[in-house]
């Protein structure tokens, strides 16, 4: 039997037996956070504000900043350039102070199909549950499940409140619906989960078409009685333009889980999607950057466009409310109801200890930014296991967004809503599937989910364009759903460190890290915990 030293001199036995769990730790979500901390705490009294702080401070939240003054500045263009003529404004002259706009959208459209598939290979690859055993299976289960409880919850309150819904004739609505049966429409989704050509689907989408009979042949069914329905029509089959996301998020996941099955063998080309995963977050926030001068011509063509303002912001404004609700029912409601349910503990004092984190998160909009001080909350507030805070937290903050996954759902529900474009049964189930699938591939940083939204838009054929709808209020909302999706990430913490006593118990007493179980170091200053914005 093999005899190791742990960082107090202490002797542990049955090294071999640790070994798993230590390589866990060194994992690429463990590495990150422990290089970003370097062995600090969260523990000590807070230094009184300094300047040097307030700068950090203005410099974290200067995107949100520049946002908001580009939304004002929008709105601010486009009441002076109607308010410079009596008549409106010709569709040319619309399009030529939407271009900036346009070029930003463009940028983001760009970024879906390389994001998407190297976030979700990268997340998914480096999922070695067998290292981690119940606590990894665990951890995933509930990310899972609470994603999905959020987008369900999130159409319900869209579909129920109706807050995009029109004044427009009805049968307008019905020119614009594609006669089709919801069973062609479900079929027409799996189908799309599994494309013949992977180059095809990024570009085009299956669609079932079905074509009304001629003339003569209702004279026909007339003349017999027979009454003609839509199940009498003639199935075609055509593809339309636009990225079969559907397919592309099948075949990505599927590949990660077999990557990582492989081990060594498949980590070249695991490490490849990882660096390509990097690379595209970073080039996603260069364009979110540019995010301030897309918005305000975006906004200014926008109400050069619209015959009645006060019309817009009022659903505008029911929109917003929508979506506050629907984070509200399932940060404070269904999230503390699971976790009393599977604990049997009360939940509120649990997120009374997350309150620092909480409001951290909603300064910086920024789940990574956040997470060393969720970290330093659980394990000294609430009693989490370092070895589950450690292990839990930084994965759910790549892959658990239930925030930005029931936002994305209201946002293009509303959206078709608005632009009076009526959903199938088939058309929302896609929408839950894709506004999961992007959650996941949502990087941390703030306003990501703006590019995600383009892609769950993409799914149903709606255009682009419409995100110009959302952007005002969505500088704001992005504050409220990165809340949610640390409490989210926090009460899964707990939640998993409650169900892994015995798998804990049966570890080592102490690990990599020099922590034992329930015992936590306190080596933090007060210069590590001033701003708390530093992104990892």
């Amino acid at each position: 039997m093999e005899v190791d030293m742990d960082q107090t001199g202490n002797k542990v036995e049955d090294a071999e037996e640790a070994k798993p769990f230590h390589r866990l730790l060194a994992s690429s979500p463990i590495k990150a956070f422990r290089q970003a901390t370097d062995g600090t705490r969260m523990g000590k009294k807070f230094k009184a504000p300094t300047a040097e702080g307030c700068a950090k401070c203005l410099r974290t939240n200067l995107l949100t900043l520049l946002t908001v003054a580009g939304v004002l500045s929008g709105v601010a263009l486009g009441f002076i350039l109607r308010g410079s003529r009596d008549e409106k404004w010709s569709q040319r002259e619309q399009v030529y102070v939407k271009f900036a706009g346009d070029i930003f959208l463009r940028m983001l459209k760009a970024l879906i199909l390389p994001l998407i598939v190297s976030s979700l290979i990268s997340a998914i690859g480096s999922l070695d549950l067998t290292l981690s055993g119940k606590i990894g299976v665990r951890a995933l289960a509930y990310y899972m499940f609470t994603t999905l409880c959020a987008v369900v919850l999130g159409i319900i309150l869209v579909v129920a409140i109706h807050p995009g819904k029109v004044s427009a004739d009805p049968l307008a609505s019905e020119s614009k619906a594609r006669e089709v049966t919801t069973a062609d429409t479900l079929m027409d989704l799996i189908r799309n989960m599994f494309p013949p050509n992977l180059v095809q689907a990024a570009s085009y989408q299956y669609q079932t078409v079905l074509e009304p009979p001629t003339p003569a042949q209702l004279a026909a069914a007339e003349a017999i009685g027979k009454n003609i329905t839509v199940t009498d029509y003639l199935m075609k089959s055509k593809y339309t333009e636009g990225t079969n996301i559907m397919g592309l998020v099948v075949f990505s996941t599927v590949l990660g889980i077999t990557l990582g099955k492989m081990g060594a063998a498949g980590k070249p080309l695991l490490d490849f999607f990882t660096s390509l995963s990097g690379a595209m977050m970073i080039i996603t926030n260069w364009v979110v950057w540019l995010s301030p001068v897309g918005v305000c011509f975006l906004i200014a063509a926008q109400l050069l466009e619209a015959d009645d303002i006060g019309h817009i912001l009022e659903k505008l404004g029911m929109y917003f409310m929508t979506v506050l609700l629907g984070l509200f029912i399932h940060g404070f409601v269904v999230l503390p109801f699971l976790y009393g349910l599977v604990t049997r503990k009360m939940p509120f004092q649990f997120i009374m200890n997350m309150t620092q984190a909480l409001a951290t998160a909603f300064g910086t909009a920024s789940s990574s930014a956040t997470l060393p001080i969720t970290i330093g909350c659980l394990e000294d507030k609430n009693g989490v296991d370092p070895r589950v805070s450690r292990f839990v937290l930084p994965i759910g903050a790549t892959i658990n967004m239930d925030g930005t996954a029931l936002y994305e759902a209201v946002a293009a529900i509303f959206i078709s809503q608005m632009a009076n474009v009526p959903l199938s049964l088939g058309n929302i189930i896609a929408i839950s599937i894709t506004a999961t699938a992007a959650s996941i591939g949502a990087a941390g940083i703030p306003q990501a989910g703006l590019v995600t939204m383009v892609m769950v838009l993409n799914t149903v054929g709606l255009n682009a364009d419409y995100v110009a709808y959302i952007i005002p209020v969505d500088w704001l909302l992005d504050r409220f759903r990165t809340t949610i999706n640390v409490l989210g990430d926090s009460l899964g913490a707990g939640l998993v460190d409650v169900l892994s006593k015995a798998e804990l118990d049966s570890m080592p007493a102490t690990n990599e890290l020099g922590l034992g179980a329930g015992k936590r170091k306190n080596t933090a200053t007060s210069e590590d915990v001033e701003c708390h914005t530093t992104p990892i």
